[in-house]
């Protein structure tokens, strides 16, 4: 006689607006500005989580019937676990947060200053592929300034977790609206998603764009002028 295991996923995916996760498929669920985060995840050091990925990961290789003897893979399941914490879901950490300082706008600059093609890597957290793209943000100064880098730098800490592209767009603006002090924000930005190109429906000519506007952003004049600044 063969018994069925029920998981706890399978029995909480009936839960999802009515559908299955099977029946979802690769439609994207944007359950909330949050990152979906267990109230512990930071209880575990980051030595000790690398240590446990890489038991796992050496798993899933051994699963799938891969040769760890072999020495082009014998590393793998540690570089793997090594590159998950440090690099590419490091974002994940509020430790690593940019520390993000504020000058005084001597300059009396008070148009929209846009950083453009700011490039990033983040990965789909429905199945773990990179999703690579460029986002375009802007502000307009509410008496302080933060340095262009830092721009950047907030990109890219929350595009190194697993996303969904609309999170992320909300993400950025939020945290530019709270460091700056001002509703006055835009963030655009434009990505491939290898869910998309790689496999599923296999498509390699598509992007996903999505945008914020803000403040004074958030008016036809404005948005023209943001393109038009975008396109030069």
């Amino acid at each position: 006689m063969i018994t069925k295991v029920i998981t706890k996923q399978q029995k909480e995916s009936k839960n999802l607006n009515g559908f299955t996760s099977e029946e979802i498929g690769d439609d994207h669920l944007f359950t909330g500005l949050e990152t979906p985060m267990k109230p512990d995840a930071f209880k575990v050091s980051d030595i000790e989580k690398k240590e446990k990925i890489a038991i796992l990961f050496e798993e899933i290789m051994n699963v799938m019937g891969l040769d760890l003897n072999d020495d082009s893979l014998k590393g793998t399941p540690e570089r793997v676990a090594k590159m998950y914490i440090d690099e590419i879901f490091s974002g994940l950490n509020p430790a690593n947060k940019p520390k993000v300082a504020l000058f005084d706008n001597k300059y009396q600059y008070n148009q929209m200053l846009v950083e453009k093609n700011i490039t990033f890597y983040s990965n789909c957290e429905h199945h773990f592929v990179p999703i690579i793209g460029k986002a375009h943000v802007a502000y307009i100064s509410s008496g302080k300034v933060i340095g262009l880098s830092k721009l950047n730098r907030i990109v890219q800490y929350y595009a190194k977790r697993p996303q969904v592209q609309e999170r992320l767009t909300n993400q950025i603006a939020e945290e530019l609206k709270n460091i700056l002090e001002t509703e006055d924000v835009a963030v655009i930005i434009d990505a491939k998603h290898l869910c998309v190109s790689s496999r599923g429906v296999k498509d390699d000519t598509s992007s996903t764009v999505t945008s914020y506007f803000g403040g004074k952003f958030n008016n036809q004049a404005k948005i023209a002028e943001l393109q038009n600044t975008l396109n030069y």
